[in-house]
């Protein structure tokens, strides 16, 4: 259950759609790393992308929390960061943004970019 709202949580690892208010929420209260999935579901390669997130989302269940953002219900959140294509990914630990990357990338290539970020050494 949710400490805030009361709300059974979801643990089964699968990517949760988040809306503007609780995307800063969970950037800021998340106790592990967190991904970012900015999509939108009528554009081919975030259809691409689906499996690739899901599939790392469900194997780092419990070490990384995976969320979507959909661009069309959240216009503003997206210009606000400069984000001007879906897909587009962010890696976020302790409420910084490590890493970003746009555009569809296959498994073992996500899993680096996802590795490399969240490994990165503190400055």
């Amino acid at each position: 259950m949710c400490g805030n709202c009361n709300e059974a949580l979801d643990v089964s690892g699968a990517p949760q759609e988040v809306n503007t208010e609780r995307y800063i929420e969970v950037l800021t209260s998340s106790p592990v790393p967190v991904v970012v999935d900015f999509w939108a579901e009528w554009a081919p390669p975030c259809q691409m992308a689906d499996p690739v997130v899901e599939q790392f989302a469900r194997r780092h269940a419990g070490k990384v929390l995976v969320v979507k953002v959909n661009s069309d219900k959240a216009p503003q959140l997206l210009a606000q960061l400069g984000i001007e294509a879906v897909p587009t990914f962010q890696a976020i630990q302790g409420g910084e943004e490590l890493a970003r990357h746009g555009g569809v990338l296959p498994q073992d290539a996500f899993d680096r970019w996802a590795d490399r970020a969240f490994t990165r050494p503190a400055a």
